[in-house]
């Protein structure tokens, strides 16, 4: 670490405190003895979300977390819960290591997520991400999640 004071490029860490997502070290300057703070934060891999048609953009977490929103609106969804949901969607998504992810695996996370959290949440942005072409396709999925209720229900009632 080069000293802001007289640039050499010895110094010593006095103190390291988390802050936030990076981490804040106190340093002195073995040449001058003057002391100074440094932030050190994990730089993210810029990610790019391969939409449908092939074009690319760049992840956008707002993006992410107003689809889920407007899902969960009216519903009894905590800001807490979807804060939570959504930071866990971007942790696997980096944790792939791709520098590209195809919107399709963004879709599926979200979906299986907001099945476990709410299901009335779970259909509307389903009909959203499938654009299911007609009311069959939306009757099909509906009943779906029907049968895989009832079949925890009597999961759970053994």
């Amino acid at each position: 670490m080069k000293c802001p004071f007289c640039g050499a490029t010895d110094s010593r860490v006095v103190d390291t405190r988390e802050v936030g997502d990076a981490i804040r070290r106190r340093r002195e300057c073995q040449s001058c003895q003057q002391r100074f703070t440094t932030y050190e934060q994990v730089a993210k891999v810029n990610l790019l979300i391969v939409k449908r048609d092939g074009r690319r953009e760049p992840f956008d977490r707002q993006k992410l977390t107003e689809g889920i929103w407007k899902a969960c609106a009216k519903r009894p969804i905590s800001s807490e819960q979807i804060e939570q949901l959504v930071s866990n969607i971007e942790s696997n998504l980096y944790n792939l290591g791709k520098s590209e992810v195809p919107s399709r695996i963004v879709g599926e996370m979200v979906m299986e997520r907001l099945r476990e959290l709410d299901d009335v949440a779970y259909v509307r942005f389903a009909s959203v991400y499938r654009s299911f072409a007609d009311l069959e396709a939306f009757q099909r999925e509906v009943d779906h999640m029907i049968e895989r209720s009832e079949g925890k229900k009597a999961e759970s009632e053994r």
